[in-house]
């Protein structure tokens, strides 16, 4: 019976999908010939032949959207994840018409109409897809198309299974009971569920209850089962998923992926690749370099002044460690006397610090000493917004005091950062800048950067935590 009703959601969507495809093939012809911006020249070609191709395009279709697996269940994908896999069946089809097309000598198709058709296609499916997912959440929250749940596992794990399924009702999950490991814990009430078993009767109890999905979260200590579980399920049809206990070790944007067919756990990684990258780059160097353009007045005049007030050069380099451990020479106006590491090495800046220039107080008050490292952001060694750097000799002594210091690494350093404008610097709590940094990685967009640099300025560069 839950196969039949399965095909016939099935075949209910495969329809709707059609006929909007078909309504976008038709819908294009019209925006290209009659209410479009393009002008025709050549007078508007019949519509018999479009309407011809339209059967060869709906097979097309439902051969592409088949092969991408658009109608396999998706309770627990995202719908993201659908919109990706129907903008990419839809690309697939579209190359194909058009090759195919290419050797219809009779009658040439108009390409700005595939292409009007390409982009209502896949904005057409994803709207349709979308309406028919609510229709279903709506079903479901009020008890029907519901699917029945086994979950094998205890403790924490199991208990997160749960909370995720009880806060998604739309995805029509409902959990039946949970099998443990210890035999004595049979009976036992976890929350609202009941232990029905242990894990070797997973097989049995699935049969028993009219079972559809089988969630297994067991311990990492318990993995060694983990055989005797796949056994036990092995004879049934129902459907298995693993929620592997890496949980406790993810540390930054942890995720599952594919590697040709091998499915992946990121337990930590770095939100800039691919296009993010190149976004964040570009604004880099745009908004750095109208910034040296602005203040390049004041820079000149800060230069002068630092050199009349105290002998030694202008511009002091420091080695700091940026991006994947690389250091670079951070870029500052000198705002100390030119041997102040000369006697007693590398030591952490204090407030009332006695080795500051005459000028250096302001300098580093008004966070104006910051203002050349605009020329490291421009040569790609900084980042406008993301960590503050540190010095190599600091960080072999943070890195083994306070956990996960190293990740604020996976990006490039930055000229201000969350923890700055949350207050955050100088001679303050270091775990505290380090969950901001972490929380910056985790959360980073280009918006978020944006927005770190607004409240950079409108908070102004004085601060008293700046020393």
């Amino acid at each position: 019976m839950l196969k039949r009703y399965s095909q016939f959601l099935e075949s209910l969507m495969l329809i709707a999908d059609l006929l909007a495809i078909s309504a976008s093939w038709i819908a294009a012809y019209y925006l290209r010939f009659y209410w479009g911006p393009v002008p025709v020249y050549r007078g508007i070609p019949r519509i018999h032949p479009y309407l011809i191709l339209l059967g060869l395009i709906v097979i097309i279709w439902g051969v592409a959207f088949k092969a991408f697996g658009l109608y396999r269940p998706r309770r627990i994908s995202s719908r993201l994840a659908e919109v990706r896999d129907i903008a990419q069946a839809c690309s697939l089809a579209v190359l194909i018409l058009v090759a195919l097309t290419f050797f219809l000598k009779q009658f040439e198709f108009s390409r700005l109409v595939i292409l009007y058709f390409w982009v209502f296609s896949i904005l057409s499916v994803s709207l349709v897809r979308a309406s028919f997912r609510e229709i279903l959440r709506l079903m479901r929250r009020k008890g029907y198309n519901l699917r029945h749940v086994l979950l094998i596992g205890e403790g924490a794990l199991s208990q997160r299974v749960v909370n995720r399924i009880h806060a998604r009702p739309d995805m029509g999950l409902r959990i039946v009971g949970l099998l443990a490991g210890d035999p004595k814990m049979v009976g036992e009430t976890v929350g609202d569920l009941r232990i029905l078993g242990t894990y070797e009767q997973a097989g049995e109890l699935v049969e028993e209850l009219s079972i559809d999905k089988v969630f297994i979260a067991i311990p990492l200590e318990a993995y060694g089962r983990l055989e005797g579980i796949l056994r036990s399920l092995e004879e049934g049809f129902v459907d298995i998923k693993v929620v592997p206990d890496l949980y406790q070790y993810v540390t930054l944007r942890g995720g599952v992926e594919e590697f040709d067919g091998l499915p992946l756990v990121n337990l930590q990684d770095s939100p800039l690749y691919g296009w993010n990258l190149v976004a964040k780059r570009i604004m880099d160097i745009v908004l750095s370099s109208v910034a040296l353009l602005i203040t390049a007045p004041v820079q000149l005049l800060l230069a002068a002044i630092v050199k009349l007030t105290s002998p030694g050069p202008i511009l002091y380099r420091q080695e700091r460690m940026g991006l994947d451990g690389r250091t670079f020479r951070m870029l500052k106006f000198r705002s100390m006397i030119d041997d102040a590491e000369d006697d007693g090495g590398a030591v952490w800046a204090t407030r009332d610090d006695p080795r500051r220039t005459s000028i250096g107080a302001l300098l580093r008050r008004t966070s104006l000493d910051e203002m050349p490292q605009l020329f490291n952001v421009l040569k790609g060694e900084m980042s406008l917004v993301g960590p503050r750097p540190e010095r190599p000799v600091f960080i072999e002594e943070f890195r083994k005091r306070i956990p996960r210091y190293m990740l604020r690494h996976k990006v490039k350093a930055g000229m201000t950062g969350w923890a700055q404008v949350n207050g955050w610097r100088g001679d303050t709590s270091l775990e505290r800048r380090i969950e901001c940094d972490l929380y910056y990685i985790e959360h980073w967009s280009p918006l978020f950067d944006l927005k770190i640099l607004w409240l950079s300025l409108w908070k102004g560069f004085l601060h008293k935590n700046a020393i």
